[in-house]
């Protein structure tokens, strides 16, 4: 039985990274599978769903805030460990299937989450593999599934956060409030983001310019 392996949310500055892991039959998967980010949100959680109840097996993973701020750590090293854990929880002796690469070497990033899965699998890396292998592409809707659940719990939390994306006027005019009332960042970003550091910034270049 293959299986495919994806990330969603690598890039924000708000919120946590996940990834998924499909075990399937690809003739079991529903029409349409593909890059979540071609898919609109409510037809993602249509696939989602079914892909869940039609696949052998799902494994997710969450890499939260804390982890990703860890200056022990890097986002390229933290991919490899999100599709590792979600993998794990799939992963059987003897499988083989593919990941869509977290790194300009697709092979040396496939050959990192192998080392970190327990169990004896072959994993073949490819970058856009998304769009390319339906499994994978799969993974890549129930891993932005859950990463916009997430971001519907910060926004419960904290009100507007837009998508936690830098380049969306929403999270940086958010970022820039919490920040201007709370004189801190918010739990849920992830403060050695650029974003954060000039948000930090601004707001003390602010605070200079009332003296």
């Amino acid at each position: 039985m293959p299986f495919g392996v994806d990330e969603a949310g690598k890039g924000p500055v708000l919120g946590s990274m996940f990834a998924a892991a499909v075990r399937a039959d690809p003739g079991t998967l529903p029409d349409g599978v593909g890059d979540s980010k071609e898919i609109p949100p409510a037809r993602r959680e249509e696939l989602a769903a079914t892909i869940r109840e039609r696949a052998d097996a799902v494994g997710v993973a969450e890499i939260p805030v804390e982890r990703i701020d860890d200056p022990e750590t890097d986002m390229n090293t933290l991919t490899v460990a999100a599709h590792a854990e979600a993998l794990s929880a799939v992963a059987r002796d003897g499988l083989s299937g593919r990941v869509d690469a977290g790194d300009t070497d697709a092979e040396r990033f496939g050959r990192r989450v192998a080392d970190r899965v327990d169990a004896g699998v072959t994993i073949d890396a490819e970058h856009g593999a998304d769009e390319t292998d339906p499994l994978v592409g799969a993974a890549s809707i129930v891993a932005k599934v859950e990463r916009d659940a997430h971001v519907e719990t910060l926004a419960a939390e904290y009100g507007a956060v837009g998508s936690g994306y830098p380049s969306d006027p929403t999270t940086r005019e958010f970022l820039a409030a919490y920040v201007a009332a709370n004189g801190r960042l918010p739990a849920c970003a992830r403060s050695s983001w650029s974003t954060c550091e000039d948000v930090l910034a601004a707001a003390q270049q602010s605070t200079l310019g009332e003296f």
